[in-house]
């Protein structure tokens, strides 16, 4: 089945094959509709510049200084009954040594072996909640961000057609849940707030988003949540209804 459904979405997301999205269409067009300007030749979400949310793909010398490992994350979106977008996300394990409870997405540090960072989350993603990289289809790679521990993470945008396919098994080891929300809430300002965080001796601006599913309330917040407002923005090419603060691309420098 999933062998099937690669070429098709081949087809679909071929920019001379693509017309306007329209309300008649059926899901999986609408979806492909949303993404035909990131797979287009001419089109690069990687330009290299600072986003109001992300870090240059271009490392200066300074942010390779300041780099310990490079890492990726899959920004997994499907389309529900409705034919609204929704990510997949998780909340890692209470007995991670590092960022034990929180809400990710799926992925992880780039290992050897990988061809690329998209090799890395498809891999990550079947480790930790069981999704086959068959029935994802990545339509591209957005710029490095950079972590509070000094990590390059580059997330991946990949579609799954039918999230009838994709039975989830969790690796209790590394994940405790999993849940899924709606993509355009991170356009919003609605349930969203600013703190302020210190990050390697300075003050930046973090963003937290509350959301609840099914009796359970979520905190989506930090580079996961900068993440998903930056990847919301080019799939569903729009900007947030918010203005956000740059984050810093590198380390202070230190004297």
């Amino acid at each position: 089945m999933a062998g099937a459904i690669r070429p098709l979405l081949s087809r679909l997301f071929t920019p001379n094959y693509i017309a306007m999205a329209s309300p008649s269409q059926s899901p999986s067009r609408r979806l492909a509709n949303l993404t035909r300007h990131l797979l287009a030749p001419s089109s690069s979400s990687s330009s290299g510049e600072l986003s109001s949310v992300g870090a240059p793909a271009a490392a200066s010398p300074a942010r390779a200084a300041a780099s310990k490992g490079f890492a990726a994350v899959l920004v997994c979106i499907f389309e529900d009954s409705r034919g609204d977008h929704r990510v997949i996300l998780t909340k890692r394990a209470s007995s991670l040594n590092s960022h034990s409870g929180e809400v990710s997405l799926p992925g992880g540090k780039v290992e050897e072996g990988d061809a690329d960072v998209k090799t890395t989350a498809l891999r990550e993603a079947e480790e930790e909640i069981g999704l086959d990289p068959a029935l994802v289809s990545v339509v591209t790679v957005l710029e490095p961000f950079l972590s509070k521990n000094g990590l390059d993470v580059t997330p991946v945008i990949g579609i799954l057609s039918d999230r009838a396919l994709f039975n989830p098994v969790l690796n209790k080891d590394e994940v405790e849940d999993i849940f899924d929300a709606p993509l355009e809430m991170f356009l919003k300002d609605d349930n969203r707030t600013t703190r302020e965080r210190s990050w390697m001796g300075m003050t930046i601006p973090v963003q937290f988003f509350d959301y609840e599913a099914e009796g359970k309330k979520y905190v989506i917040w930090g580079l996961t949540a900068h993440i998903l407002t930056r990847a919301a923005a080019v799939v569903l090419q729009r900007q947030p209804s918010f203005v956000e603060l740059p984050r810093p691309t590198s380390a202070p420098s230190k004297h």
